[in-house]
């Protein structure tokens, strides 16, 4: 660590990594400093604010509060500003007298420029700059300097550079509150710094539609990461792994700690050695790379954006099949409103956009529905979707995400489109229908025989349930077994086109990755077929 005069004064500037645990950015800016400016600064851009509607304002709102109301705690405050953050910290330098700026490094290539710019700033006006790595398990340069310069082209290959480099750092220690040198908020700093309410940020597009069943912020967030732990170590006990994919509690209140990740609220760090070393208590042997599997395809994608501006396009992604999807806006609003005609798709689009979030086994249901499987239509259209209504969409995970179930890039065995069959794939996840009822009502009444398919009940039925096909429930806008045939002949084509030069980045994955990514777990001896006929999905169908 470098020296520092005796008296100094800190800004450390919150982006991402909106907590005070395991914070190494901020442990560092706080040793010996004598005055602390904790700031967020309001660009337009930063989280993700370019582009996200009202739950996500809120969530991101929760997660400042929260971090206002521990430093107020302390007779301090966040400091909030709006503009240009080379600007603004231009001026709080001067006005501050600044010696030290301090942040959580923002891997993302959307971020460079802006950073880059803090950094030239702050060689200008003398300012020590302080970056450290805690949004990710290892720093993804690190992982492509050991990779030889460039990113593991497959998770695979990414597992074996990651071991090559060891186990990622254990989480920090969170500041002793007694010792944070904060600057005693004033009447003047308070009117004129003070966070200001959520309605001054967030649309209210859907003002009476939105619940909030998500509270953001660390505090909740260490709250449910100690919830998230014993249900983990009941499923170890037990033999399951990932419990929430074993069996996905669709209905129940929130668990998942993925949007407090992507917040930063959450570190990751403490996430992923909580989860080892609760295996390792309960099994008395080390974790291998399955138990954490969903949270190292989070570091692969991060990997994979790096010096990749066009990570979340299709066109000039130098790792993204070309491909020749449709352009159908109304199909596009169907999907979008929940208004498809598959009940299970509608219903995991309706929870989004009310809630701010859906299970990841819906995710890939909607996802390939939209793409490969049913409509085909670009990733792009429902990555946009995603960024205004998912609460942990990012530019890194959700698009690689969108890419992988896409087919679009990062494997070549998922081919088969009935793995999301849009009737099967919901009766397997929602076997009882409570899910699907909760969110489409006019369902409320149809037999669960007919649920996931209701154009298939005869009229008297449909009478009987008080939802008529076509009147109280909208006709599925696509057949789906004759267009998942369709696509998959077209997705072959594709792929004959680069029998002689297949692209690296699209193998080889490996049946059992296809599995894991998915949440799929295997029934064995049982063929996959591309029809509304699969028998896999018919073994998880209660009747």
């Amino acid at each position: 660590m470098a020296a520092r005069k005796k008296e100094s004064v800190t800004v450390h500037w919150f982006r991402h990594g909106l907590r005070l645990h395991d914070n190494p950015a901020l442990l560092e800016g706080l040793c010996s400093c004598t005055k602390f400016y904790p700031i967020f600064i309001f660009d337009g851009e930063v989280a993700g604010t370019q582009l996200c509607g009202f739950n996500r304002w809120q969530f991101l709102h929760d997660c400042l509060k929260d971090i206002d109301d521990q430093f107020r705690a302390e007779g301090g405050m966040l400091y909030c500003f709006e503009g240009d953050p080379t600007e603004v910290l231009r001026k709080q330098f001067l006005e501050w007298n600044v010696d030290v700026l301090c942040f959580e490094q923002d891997p993302e290539p959307i971020w460079q420029e802006r950073d880059n710019k803090v950094k030239e700033l702050c060689k200008e006006m003398g300012v020590q700059c302080i970056e450290q790595v805690s949004h990710t398990l290892w720093n993804p340069l690190t992982v492509i300097s050991e990779n030889g310069g460039s990113p593991p082209l497959t998770y695979s290959l990414f597992i074996e550079v990651v071991q090559r480099i060891g186990s990622p750092p254990k989480p920090l220690k969170t500041p002793n509150p007694a010792k944070w040198k904060c600057i005693p908020k004033t009447e003047e700093a308070d009117r004129s710094y003070k966070l200001k309410p959520l309605q001054y940020f967030a649309c209210q597009e859907m003002a009476g539609q939105e619940k909030k069943r998500w509270i953001g912020g660390e505090t909740r967030a260490l709250d449910l990461y100690d919830m998230r732990l014993k249900y983990e170590h009941e499923g170890f006990k037990s033999d399951i792994v990932m419990i929430n994919q074993f069996n996905p509690k669709l209905l129940d209140p929130p668990l998942s700690l993925s949007p407090y990740l992507r917040f930063g609220a959450l570190s990751i760090r403490k996430f992923y050695w909580g989860i080892q070393e609760i295996y390792e208590e309960v099994k008395c042997t080390s974790a291998q790379n399955h138990v954490t599997a969903q949270l190292i395809w989070r570091e692969y994608f991060y990997t994979m954006s790096v010096n990749n501006t066009y990570f979340d396009k299709m066109e000039k992604n130098p790792i993204c099949l070309r491909i020749n999807w449709y352009q159908d806006e109304e199909k596009l609003k169907a999907w979008t409103d929940g208004e498809t005609g598959y009940p299970w798709i509608d219903a995991c689009m309706k929870q989004l956009r009310m809630e701010g979030w859906i299970h990841q086994v819906a995710r890939h249901a909607v996802a390939c529905f939209l793409t490969r499987g049913d409509l085909w239509i670009s990733w792009e259209e429902g990555l946009q979707v995603f960024y205004k209504y998912l609460l942990d969409a990012d530019y890194s995970v959700c698009s690689g995400n969108w890419m992988w179930v896409s087919s679009s890039a990062f494997e070549k065995f998922l081919q088969c489109p009935s793995c999301f069959c849009p009737v099967n794939y919901g009766r397997r996840m929602d076997p009882q229908g409570h899910f699907v009822k909760k969110y489409i009502p006019a369902l409320a009444k149809m037999p669960l025989k007919y649920l996931f398919n209701p154009w298939t009940a005869p009229p008297e039925v449909q009478k009987e349930a008080d939802c008529i096909v076509g009147r109280d429930y909208p006709e599925p806008i696509v057949n789906h077994k004759q267009v998942s045939s369709r696509n998959k002949a077209s997705m072959n084509e594709i792929i004959a086109n680069f029998l002689n030069n297949v692209p690296s980045h699209c193998g080889p994955s490996k049946e059992d990755e296809v599995a894991e990514f998915a949440w799929l777990d295997p029934v064995p001896d049982v063929k996959c077929e591309a029809s509304d006929n699969c028998k896999k999905a018919e073994m998880y169908y209660h009747k």
